[in-house]
């Protein structure tokens, strides 16, 4: 399996959804649903979406949308899915494009990937949200997932042994990274530069040693 799919992550069918699509056509239905359920999250917040909103916005019955969605946390689930996969997709291909000199540029990409989804993907705030909500599903926290295959990718790619602490690092790397773009982004939709700046600054530092990074190297961060 190449590396870059320990990246990329399962497109796998959701496990928010009733129904799985088995048409293209329904397949449409439910990507239109989805985009309309994103435009509320973008205009109102996850914790105000409901299912009749998706409904009437999207022009669907809403029997329409209780064939896919059981209730508004499903679609909130879905969505998070569908966000996290293109997040995911686009780390992926990032990751393609150039050689990478060390792990740090991993990490590196990583924060970049998730700033271009802040910017550019409608409703990519609901990963943070329903990440934080216990009750909308027990599938598991994404970041601790996220962590072991940026792990495993970085141990493979770069002939790292196997270290449990490396991904704990991982962990909690991504926790400071959270919540940090969630500060950037919270009231400037392009994201505020100090924050994402200080985020790649943090976790370059706090990951120098586990990276082999000396105390120069740890200071330099590039910003992509």
């Amino acid at each position: 399996m190449p590396t870059g799919d320990l990246l990329r992550g399962s497109a796998g069918a959701s496990t928010a959804i009733r129904v799985t699509p088995a048409q293209q056509r329904a397949e449409r239905r439910l990507d239109a649903l989805l985009d309309t359920a994103a435009e509320i999250v973008d205009d109102v917040g996850a914790e105000l979406i409901t299912t009749a909103q998706v409904a009437e916005r999207s022009g669907a019955s809403i029997g329409t949308v209780y064939r896919y969605f059981p209730d508004r946390l499903a679609v909130l689930r879905a969505l998070r899915e569908r966000c996290v996969q293109r997040f995911r997709d686009r780390l992926a291909a990032a990751i393609g494009e150039e050689a990478l000199d060390d792990p740090w540029h991993v990490v590196e990409r990583s924060v970049v990937a998730a700033v271009d989804c802040y910017r550019h993907e409608p409703g990519f705030r609901v990963v943070r949200v329903v990440e934080r909500d216990r009750s909308v599903g027990d599938d598991g926290l994404l970041a601790a997932v996220f962590a072991d295959d940026l792990a495993a990718f970085v141990q493979e790619h770069f002939g790292l042994p196997a270290d449990s602490t490396l991904r704990r690092r991982f962990d909690v790397a991504i926790e400071v990274a959270d919540s940090l773009m969630a500060r950037a982004f919270a009231a400037d939709p392009a994201g505020d530069e100090w924050y994402i700046d200080e985020c790649l600054s943090i976790l370059r530092e706090y990951l120098g040693d586990s990276f082999g990074l000396n105390e120069e190297q740890a200071r330099a961060t590039s910003v992509a």
